[in-house]
């Protein structure tokens, strides 16, 4: 029965897991893209 779970499982997380990386992809982006726009903000002001 393991072995019958484990394909079902994996058929089930087939899905699961492309929308999950889809996500973490999309988040990665996000998080970059934040990264990017607060060094252009923070660029132009004088450090003290």
């Amino acid at each position: 029965w393991v072995r019958s779970a484990f394909r079902f499982a994996t058929d089930r997380n087939d899905f699961r897991r492309n929308l999950l990386v889809n996500l973490g992809l999309f988040a990665a982006g996000v998080w970059v893209a934040r990264n990017l726009t607060d060094i252009d903000l923070m660029a132009p002001q004088p450090v003290p």
